[in-house]
C-alpha cells in the first residue's frame, strides 16, 4: 500500500493549499490511503464540521486531532457523526468521539488510525502507551488490518521517537503532530515500523508556527499578551510523510513531503 500522512492544517492557508495540492498528490503518487491532521484547521485553534468536510472533499480518508479536539464547541456533538474524525485516544473517559477508527482504503484494504496525545508539557491525560497498546492488540497488523498509523500528538520529539521504538514492528507508521515543524529524521526502524518525528504543518511558514509573526514576537520580548494570535495567510506548504508497506504492513519505504510554500521542496518518488 502507499499511504500520505499530512501534518497539522494550519487555518485558511492550510486549508487552501490541502484543497489545491492533495487531489493531484493522490492522483500522481497512487495513494492508497490519506490521514490529515486537522487540530488546526479553522482559525489555529481546532476545527469546524464544515472544514472537516473540506478536507474529506480534497480527499482526505481520515482526519485526526490533538489538544485542540474540542477548541470548536460544536465538534463535541459533530464527532459523534462522522467515523473518519478521531480525537486522541488517552482523552479521559466520557470524551465524545473516539481515538481510533478502521476505515477501508482505496485498494480495499483495512487501515486502522490511532490518534494519541503527548503528556511531556502537554495537559494532563491518560498514558497515551497502554491506550494505544489496547488499540492495536483489538486489530493486529496482519489480521484485521492490514496497515496501522499512529498519529501521535505530542511536544517532545523524545516522546514520539519513544513511541515509535515501543509500537517498532506492530504497526506500519508513527508519526508525530503539533510542534508545526517538519523533522529530518524520516526512517524504518529495525522492525519494519515507519517514524517521523514531526511531520510539520500545513500551512505559511514565513510566520511562527503558523501565527503572524508581531504577536508571538511581542510576548516572546515583553512578556505580556496584547493581541490574540492570528493564522498566517501567505503561500502554504504542503507538508508530511509518504510510506509504502509490503504485504504484511511493515514499511518498506518512508519519503518526506513538501510541496509549495518557502520550505525546499520534496515530492515523493515510489
Amino acid at each position: 500500500m502507499r499511504l500520505l500522512f499530512l501534518g497539522d492544517v494550519m487555518g485558511r492557508a492550510g486549508r487552501d493549499v490541502v484543497a489545491e495540492r492533495l487531489p493531484a498528490l493522490i492522483e500522481r503518487c497512487r495513494f492508497d490511503f490519506v490521514i490529515v491532521n486537522g487540530e488546526n484547521a479553522s482559525h489555529g485553534r481546532g476545527i469546524t464540521e464544515a472544514h472537516y468536510e473540506v478536507l474529506r472533499d480534497a480527499g482526505a480518508d481520515v482526519v485526526t486531532l490533538g489538544d485542540h479536539a474540542f477548541d470548536q464547541r460544536e465538534l463535541m456533538t459533530a464527532i459523534e457523526r462522522h467515523d473518519t474524525l478521531i480525537r486522541p485516544i488517552n482523552f479521559p473517559p466520557g470524551a465524545p468521539g473516539r481515538g481510533a477508527t478502521m476505515i477501508t482504503g482505496r485498494n480495499g484494504h483495512q487501515v486502522l488510525v490511532v490518534n494519541a496525545l503527548g503528556r511531556v508539557f502537554m495537559p494532563p491525560m491518560d498514558d497515551p502507551f497502554r491506550a494505544v497498546d489496547n488499540a492495536i492488540a483489538r486489530c493486529p497488523l496482519g489480521e484485521q488490518a492490514d496497515a496501522i498509523v499512529v498519529d501521535f500528538h505530542a511536544e517532545a520529539t523524545s516522546e514520539m521517537q519513544g513511541m515509535g521504538h515501543y509500537l517498532d514492528g506492530r504497526v506500519s507508521l508513527v508519526v508525530g503532530t503539533h510542534t508545526h515543524i517538519p523533522t529530518s529524521d524520516h526512517r524504518i526502524l529495525r522492525g519494519g515500523t515507519g517514524l517521523m518525528s514531526d511531520a510539520g504543518m500545513c500551512g505559511d511558514y514565513d510566520s511562527v508556527i503558523g501565527m503572524e509573526p508581531e504577536e508571538p514576537l511581542n510576548r516572546f520580548i515583553t512578556g505580556l499578551a496584547t493581541a490574540r494570535f492570528t493564522p498566517s495567510e501567505g503561500e502554504a506548504t504542503l507538508c508530511g510523510v509518504a510510506i509504502e508497506t509490503d504485504r504484511a504492513g511493515l514499511c518498506t519505504q518512508i519519503q518526506p513531503v513538501r510541496i509549495g510554500g518557502s520550505l525546499s521542496q520534496a515530492v515523493p518518488q515510489f
